[in-house]
């Protein structure tokens, strides 16, 4: 089960992708996506994240 990020309440700061051991967080217009192919559900973005816009699935 990956992370996903809440596009509504991500605000673009990049702390989760900054934290991400694998480079699974990418920016896309302005927001940050999560490839779930890639994430290993380890939760360092969620910690990260000053909005808590990333979740487990």
């Amino acid at each position: 089960m990956a992370y996903k990020i809440n596009l509504d309440e991500c605000i673009g700061c990049g702390a989760c992708a900054d934290e991400c051991p694998v480079g699974a967080i990418k920016e896309e217009d302005g927001k940050y996506v999560i490839n779930a192919d890639e994430c290993i559900d380890c939760g360092a973005c969620e910690g990260a994240c000053p909005v808590g816009a990333p979740k487990a699935e």
